[in-house]
């Protein structure tokens, strides 16, 4: 654990941090909190520590140690018999997206999508996820008015509008739409749902006006999808120069891309490109997985099954819903064997009742990982991929998804031991007592 040098940079920040909550007169401002007796998982690391407190000034882990003695105005949390965590982290996720149906979508504007998505992103923080990496939806203003203060949600890293080419996974339009020309946007374009661009010269455009609008890494659909209405299951979507020139431009700005892709083709695709974190891939070999190690290339998969989680689908996307189902399991087992990088999301989409069980789709990874490598991929794993992002990260202060000094104070007080019993992260209703996003107490059942 990092100790901080001075014992007088601790006394200063903690007294700056009164004042601040003073004045922001807010009753969720960050002050100074101290969490004593609580066995700490620390994200990283199997073993729990014990017998250690960890003192929160302001937004930040300010010192983990024995018998700590904080100043008389901070927060004191009895917390023997839990396990203290970091705050979970959702590597896809789309905000908007994730409890609006399909139809009131279509039916609003968006106005109505930010209202439908800042109940979404609270749910999503009460439920213990305080950063998400949201991969496509007009994210920019939820993201800001987060971070503002404005509504309460887990960080944002958002993509913006998923890049798609004509017929590709996110080209959301209808054959009334065709022949597009130049002039002739679709709403949700012009809405910033999704952009629809094809050749270099339009990819281009569309990959710097997401970075100019606050984008933290760039999405593109690369292979066919389930939930789209044009695309099989197997097609190949861009051009390999098309995907190199995203990529190429998001390098410049000291980030990279992401790609939907789903069949072994795609991926390979992707990976050819210079891709480094590949959505889904439940349709890769073990020689495509290979690759994955070979380039340094994150996985980022789902527990997609053909169980009480599946979606509503019609008949065209359950025959392609059947090749990602199928895969899950050989992939998981077959990464897991071959030490590839796997971040954990869960991709819900357009379910209030699906995405109520973001924790139990985590808790599902019990099928192939202990509670350990569950709960660490959601974390500090996670926390690893995020980094991705670079000199764009909107977070820069310190690291995100572990407990240790100098790290931003995103907590989860459990009750009871989720490394022994992964299933207590799927009721945090029942089983997080305390949820801490940047220092602030958004739930205290024990106070």
């Amino acid at each position: 654990m990092r100790i901080l040098k001075s014992a007088f940079c601790i006394v200063a920040f903690v007294a700056s941090t009164s004042v601040f909550a003073q004045e922001d007169g807010s009753e969720n401002a960050p002050s100074a909190v101290l969490i004593r007796g609580a066995s700490i998982f620390t994200g990283c690391s199997p073993e729990l520590v014990e017998g250690q407190d960890v003192f929160v000034a302001g937004n930040m882990i300010s010192r983990i140690g024995t018998d700590l003695e904080p100043p008389e105005f901070a927060t004191i949390i009895e917390a023997d018999g839990h396990v203290l965590m970091p705050g979970l982290i959702d590597a896809h996720w789309h905000g908007v997206f994730a409890t609006a149906t399909i139809g009131q979508l279509m039916a609003t504007n968006e106005g109505y999508w930010n209202l439908l998505t800042s109940v979404a992103q609270r749910d999503a923080l009460y439920r213990g996820f305080t950063t998400v990496r949201d991969t496509a939806g007009p994210m920019f203003d939820i993201a800001r008015a987060t971070d503002e203060g404005l509504i309460e949600g887990p960080r944002v890293f958002p993509s913006g509008p998923a890049i798609s080419q004509t017929a590709g996974h996110m080209d959301f339009r209808t054959t009334k739409d065709v022949p597009a020309t130049p002039d002739k946007l679709n709403p949700f374009e012009t809405s910033d749902m999704f952009y629809i661009a094809d050749g270099v010269p339009d990819v281009l455009r569309r990959v710097r006006e997401n970075l100019m609008q606050g984008a933290t890494q760039i999405k593109l659909m690369a292979g066919g999808g389930v939930t789209s209405s044009y695309d099989p299951i197997h097609t190949m979507q861009y051009t390999k120069a098309e995907l190199e020139a995203a990529v190429e431009q998001a390098a410049n700005w000291g980030t990279y891309v992401l790609t939907h892709a789903i069949n072994d083709e795609a991926v390979n695709h992707s990976i050819d490109a210079g891709v480094k974190s590949v959505e889904h891939g439940h349709m890769s070999t073990r020689e495509t997985l290979e690759r994955f190690v070979e380039n340094d290339v994150w996985l980022s998969m789902q527990p997609f099954l053909d169980d009480e989680d599946a979606p509503a689908l019609s008949e065209f996307q359950k025959a392609k819903y059947k090749f990602v189902t199928d895969g899950t399991d050989f992939v998981y087992r077959t990464a897991k064997d071959l030490g590839v990088k796997i971040a954990f999301g869960t991709d819900t989409l357009f379910s209030a009742d699906l995405a109520k069980r973001q924790g139990a789709q985590l808790a599902k990874l019990q099928r192939w990982f202990t509670p350990y490598e569950a709960l660490k991929m959601a974390t500090c794993d996670n926390a690893d991929l995020l980094k991705l992002s670079g000199k764009l990260s909107p977070y820069p202060l310190g690291p995100l998804g572990i407990i240790e000094e100098g790290a931003y104070a995103d907590l989860i007080l459990v009750d009871g031991n989720p490394l022994e019993n992964l299933d207590l992260v799927g009721d945090p209703e029942q089983n997080f007592d305390v949820i801490m996003k940047d220092g602030v107490i958004y739930k205290n059942s024990l106070n």
